[in-house]
Parts: structure tokens; sequence; C-alpha cells
């Protein structure tokens, strides 16, 4: 199955030991440009440290050199324009790099891996955003990642007048964040409907809305019952983060 561009939905190809028991821990964050990913991301990133967990963060497009390339190339304001396909296969070929550089090897070893943004972006951004087709971008992304899928994915669902306001208050966008309305419209409605299916593996829609404090306890909430789940590797005292 590794060779097509069709899977079946909640199956997913993971690292695993001798025994065939999966390793590591691997957490995607997701939501429209302002959900507070990042930032939530990064403080899940410290309490798990604190807990002597190994913590791997990344992003994407991004997580590895070329993917870090890649990223620059596909979201600057400047240089030529660039297509939807062209852009959509530049996010795959992130994507692929990172599965396979990063996210793989650290699983392997036993990691908790947090990622801002995987398949489910391009599916909003690229397939339902460039009208592309989702399950095209799905299909595309599984293919790339030889179907290597989260064990969990936290939707922050933010409205989207809201993430418009706090992208606004940031100063800055990239050449997607400065998309229009009925673009980021889709892009919402994709990354809700996404939350509520199993074709990119397990999802929890966490209310983004409240103060950072209580959007981290809901986090919290959410991936505790996960964590008590696995016996992953723990040190007796707080390792250091690895970040990119």
């Amino acid at each position: 199955m590794k060779d097509s561009l069709s899977y079946t939905p909640g199956t997913a190809d993971r690292p695993c030991v001798s025994d065939g028991t999966a390793t590591g821990l691997f957490i995607v964050f997701e939501g429209g440009d302002g959900s507070g990913k990042t930032t939530q991301l990064s403080l899940l990133a410290d309490a798990l440290t604190a807990r002597g967990y190994t913590v791997i963060t990344s992003r994407e497009p991004g997580g590895t050199e070329i993917g870090e390339k890649l990223r620059d190339l596909v979201l600057s304001n400047s240089g030529d324009p660039v297509d939807a396909r062209t852009e959509a296969l530049i996010f795959a070929a992130s994507r692929a790099a990172h599965a396979a550089q990063k996210i793989r090897p650290a699983l392997a070893a036993g990691a908790v891996v947090l990622s801002d943004r995987y398949i489910d972006s391009s599916a909003a951004y690229q397939g339902a955003g460039r009208s592309l087709g989702v399950e095209s971008i799905v299909d595309l992304s599984r293919w790339a990642t030889s179907n290597l899928l989260p064990d969990a994915t936290l939707f922050l669902e933010v409205p989207p007048a809201a993430s418009e306001q706090r992208v606004s208050v940031r100063g800055t966008t990239d050449r997607i964040e400065a998309e229009n309305t009925q673009f980021k419209a889709r892009t919402h409605t994709a990354f809700t409907d996404l939350a509520h299916t199993e074709t990119t593996g397990p999802h929890t829609v966490i209310d983004g809305s409240g103060t950072i404090e209580q959007v981290h306890e809901r986090v919290l909430a959410a991936i505790t019952p996960l964590l008590a789940q696995r016996s992953l590797p723990r040190e007796n005292t707080a390792p250091t983060k690895e970040a990119l």
C-alpha cells in the first residue's frame, strides 16, 4: 500500500520495537492562523519536559534543513507567484523529509514528538482553500509520509473572526495568512470537518478561547489519558527540551 495514493482511513504505519509495540508518541497541533497552536505547543512541551519525558518540538512546513528551505520558498511574499499544485507538492515534499528524517527516528527512540501543523493543514489550505480537493491532498500526504499518522491531533477551535484579530495584532503575515476571507472560511470548515473524522488519525477538539492558561489546562486534560496508556521512557530529572 505504501506505493499507492489510496489508504484505509484510520490506519497508519508506526515505528515499532522488536516485539511489535509502537514506540514514542506523536501529537499534532492544528487550527487556523491565530488559533494559538505555537503557544500551546510550547507550553505542553515545557510541561512534559518537567515530567521527565524526552520532547521533540517541530513545525510544518519545515522541521528539517530542506524543509525550512522549502518553507521560505512557499510562504514568502516576495519572488515569483506559486501556483496551487506546485504549492501542494512543496508542502508534501517538506512533510516527506520531516517524517523520514525527524519524526520517525524520534518516535523510534521513545520521544514525545509535538508538531505545529501536519496533514490537516495541507488538506485545509491546499485541499479546501486552493480547491484542489481535501481527499486528494490527504492521500498525497499519506503517501509522502509512508502513512505516518499522529497518535493525537489537537484541533484548537477558534472562531475565524477571533483568529483574524489575533493575526492582525501580531502585525506580520505570510503569503497564506494574507489570503482573503473566503479562503479562510473554506479552510476553517475543512479543519472542523477533519476533526470529526479518522481520515488523518484521532482528533480532539479543544476550545481555543479564553486565557492562554485556560487553554493549556484543556490541552493537558486531553493528552493526560493518552500518556497514561503508554509506557514511555522518562528521566529522573527533567531533560532539556529539544527544539528547532
